[in-house]
């Protein structure tokens, strides 16, 4: 668990480490998007290694990032919509998602959004 939340904090980190000079110049809170398909408890752990491990490099939720949750509740028929939903409504810059289905729903909306994946430890 600690391992697979380092490395997609890693991950984002690397995605984001070129946009924090830019952001210094524009002042601008970059948007992380974030598609499960248990919910919010299930997940609790992971999210709250996650944010730990983004703070070490600057990171701050409600600072200098924004992360956008959906979650399927057990619904995996529900991730289309709950994808669709997260990336009109919101100017994400990555998408981090648990599992293979959340994957590639967001990529057949999306080519550009880079996605970090984490694998399901059900």
């Amino acid at each position: 668990m600690r391992l697979i939340g380092l490395t997609v904090v890693f991950a984002v980190s690397m995605f984001l480490a070129p946009l924090a000079a830019h952001s210094q110049q524009e002042r601008s809170v970059r948007w992380i998007g974030f598609l499960g398909p248990r919910s919010p408890s299930e997940t609790a752990r992971f999210l709250k290694a996650f944010r730990q491990g983004l703070s070490g490099p600057g990171w701050v939720e409600g600072k200098s990032i924004t992360i956008e949750y959906r979650f399927a509740e057990g619904k995996v028929e529900r991730l289309p919509d709950l994808a669709a939903e997260l990336l009109r409504r919101h100017k994400v810059e990555i998408v981090v998602v648990e599992g293979a289905d959340a994957a590639h729903v967001v990529q057949r909306l999306s080519t550009t959004i880079p996605i970090v994946m984490r694998l399901l430890d059900w």
